[in-house]
């Protein structure tokens, strides 16, 4: 199978066209520049960079995983990722598949020695902002028992990924890899009620 370059763009509201052309026409550029000639297109026209679901981003995934895709191009990281936790892990994704990651924005190629260097800052980035946030929560926790409030942990699990791999004939081991998840919450989700619900999109 002769894998492709794949080109993701994303505008956030159906008015910014010009947006959404001027990403598809920078990646054009650098395709053309890097001689760059078997790529195909993702796109999410009208869609913000906080929305839960986003088609084309699935698509592209779901290529990924099957193994059609060997590069993938992004005008800026704030088109593809919603957060510094969503980026990073989609990076450690492609880093176990094997697939090349370029920002076009940002100059950052994970092929380069430069880009390998990002990766760890930013990896170091959200490592940091992990631990921010948990003892936020433990703060909020003990504040909100001591209020008499019941707690809930509400399923952050990625569920549309998980059966999609499921689906694909995927180990319930091999799924918890790529997706970032124990294998207990793999089994947990195959086995419980079927959600909508995506960390990718």
């Amino acid at each position: 199978m002769n894998k492709i370059t794949a080109i993701y763009v994303r505008s956030s509201l159906q008015k910014q066209e010009n947006g959404h052309d001027a990403q598809k026409l920078s990646a054009k550029q650098y395709c053309a520049r890097k001689n760059i000639k078997n790529s195909h297109f993702y796109e999410d026209f009208g869609i913000t960079g906080t929305r839960s679901s986003r088609p084309s981003l699935n698509k592209l995934m779901r290529d990924c995983y099957d193994g059609k895709i060997e590069h993938i191009i992004v005008f800026s990281f704030s088109r593809f990722a919603r957060s510094s936790k969503h980026l990073l892990e989609a990076l450690e994704t492609f880093n176990q598949l094997g697939i090349r990651f370029t920002s076009i924005s940002e100059e950052i190629d994970t092929n380069t020695p430069i880009g390998k260097a990002m990766f760890v800052i930013i990896s170091a980035l959200s490592a940091l902002e992990r631990d921010i946030l948990s003892e936020r929560t433990k703060v909020g926790l003990i504040a909100a028992r001591n209020r008499g409030k019941k707690l809930g942990r509400p399923k952050t699990r990625n569920s549309e990924l998980i059966n999609e791999l499921s689906k694909r004939g995927y180990s319930q081991r091999k799924i918890a890899k790529l997706v970032g998840v124990s294998k207990t919450t793999v089994a947990r989700e195959l086995s419980g009620p079927k959600r909508v619900n995506s960390e990718f999109v």
